[in-house]
Formats: structure tokens, sequence, C-alpha cells
């Protein structure tokens, strides 16, 4: 039986300060993301995006770091999981930035746990108290867990939320003092850049997913500035010394041969400070080898 993926798009630019993200999702497209997956012989059901405000029309939620509109856009991208999963689709969510996630994992676990291999050069680990930007952005993966604004947290059914031992961080690098001490208290497993530099990603990668053994399904949150930006230049937030390409596709490939992948962010592309849409390329490749394509 042929598999069936579908494509959500949720271009929000509106959980950090730079903008450009919000066009992920069109580049995205354009690099061919569908046509790839049918050459492995998938069915692509693309829904396109979900409704999104543009910034210019939020002056009065500034102040609050536009918190209501984000959490509008989440809770969408929460039914929109919720209704692929139950439909037997195969969900692809392509932001914007990585605030989605709040919603997208949310919908993905409605009804069933899924394990979260969380790809990115930042934890997203503080709330609304720690953080000094005050960026959204940066707090997904707190709120998944239950800590942060009310409006964010209650997006996650409660007998379903993200559990620390459901979560493993790969590729961080950049991570702020008060958030060091939240991550070592929290109990998620993390893998430095340290960690891939010194013991290998083959190693990382198996380990990773042995520590989400536990759950039958997987979902991916792959922010691309996970990526060093000499590789992936369109990121909204560089920090140089990140994964290699090859390295990335080596993530991507153990995902596949797991068996366990049932749903995909890709995040925080953008087109603005990249070159002739090489970061899109690049992701659109590193989906495929999460989705089986394999060099021999």
């Amino acid at each position: 039986m042929t598999k069936v993926v579908e494509i959500i798009g949720v271009p929000i630019d509106l959980g950090q300060l730079n903008r450009g993200v919000g066009l992920g999702p069109g580049v995205l497209r354009i690099a061919g993301l569908s046509a790839r997956l049918q050459e492995l012989g998938y069915t692509v059901h693309d829904s396109g995006d979900l409704p999104v405000p543009v910034r210019e029309s939020l002056e009065h939620e500034r102040p609050h770091r536009y918190l209501p509109s984000i959490s509008k856009v989440c809770v969408a991208a929460c039914a929109a999981g919720r209704q692929a999963v139950e439909e037997g689709r195969i969900p692809i969510f392509l932001g914007g930035d990585h605030s989605i996630s709040i919603g997208t994992i949310a919908g993905v676990t409605w009804q069933e746990p899924a394990g979260v291999l969380w790809i990115d050069a930042h934890s997203d680990f503080h709330n609304d108290k720690s953080s000094q930007s005050g960026n959204i952005h940066g707090m997904s993966l707190a709120a998944l867990l239950g800590d942060g604004y009310p409006e964010l947290v209650g997006i996650s059914r409660a007998q379903n939320r993200l559990q620390p031992q459901d979560v493993v961080i790969v590729g961080v690098r950049d991570v702020d003092k008060d958030e060091q001490q939240r991550l070592r208290d929290s109990g998620m497993t993390v893998y430095t850049m340290r960690d891939i530099d010194e013991r290998g990603m083959g190693v990382v990668a198996r380990e990773s997913l042995e520590a989400l053994g536990h759950l039958k399904r997987l979902h991916v949150s792959m922010d691309i500035d996970a990526l060093d930006p000499q590789t992936a230049p369109g990121a909204g937030t560089l920090v140089p010394g990140g994964l290699t390409y090859r390295e990335a596709q080596l993530l991507m490939e153990i995902v596949a041969d797991s068996g366990r992948l049932s749903s995909l962010d890709i995040v925080e592309i953008n087109p603005i400070l990249d070159n002739h849409n090489q970061t899109a390329k690049m992701a659109v490749e590193l989906a495929a080898s999460a989705f089986g394509k394999s060099i021999l």
C-alpha cells in the first residue's frame, strides 16, 4: 500500500525578530519537495499553507511578542497534524520559525505519543522568565514539556504531553547560561556538537534512536540552523560550527533505517539570506534521505 505524505505549510515569522522565515514553505516547494518524495514512491498531498497574519497588522500584539497570534497558528497546526495522523497520512510541516512545533507536535501526539528528535543549534528550552530576548521560537520545546505561557502549554493534551525521556536533542551548540542549567535539570538526552565531533554522527544517531526506543513513532523536528552556515547560509539564526551536510544526511539515513518516522518539521529557512535557494534544496534532500533515499 502506497504511503501518503501530507505537506502543511505554516509560514509564520512572529516567533523571532528577523524577517524572512515566513517564506520557507514556498521555497521548499520550489526546491521540489513533492517531486522528490513522489520519486521515492510516496503519494503526496499538499494542503497549502495555514493562514498566518502579517506582522504589520499586529502592532497591538508587539509588546506581547505576538503571543495571541502565535497561539492561534499553533492551535491550527495542531488540528492539521491531528487530522493528518487520524487519516493515516505522514505530515510534513514547513515553517516558518520553530514556534510551529508547539502545535505540530501537539497534533501528531494527540492520540498516541511519539519520540521527538530535535535537531537544532539551539535547545529552544527557555520559558517566558528565563528568556532575555522574549522570542517565542526559543521557548518551543519548554512549552511542549509543560513550562511556559499557559496559552502555549495548553495546546498539548495534558495526558499526552511530552516527557523528558521522549526527547533527544542533537547538534546543539548555542545555549544561554540560564538555559544550560535548565537543560541539565530537565532529564532530556542532549548531544552537543562536541559529542558529535568526538564520537561521530553514526554513534550519536543510533544512540538517539535507542533512547527513544520505548516509542514506536518518531517525529523529527529539523531546524535548518543545525547545519553549519557555510553549508546552509539561508537559516533564521546563524551559528558557526554546525553539522556538515554529510553528517546531517547520515542522521536522516539512520532515521529512515529505523522505519519509525511518522512526521517531520522543517523550519527556519530564510531565503533572504540564501544563495540561489541552496538551503531549501539541501533541506529537500535531507527530507528525501529521512524518507528512504539511499546511495545504492
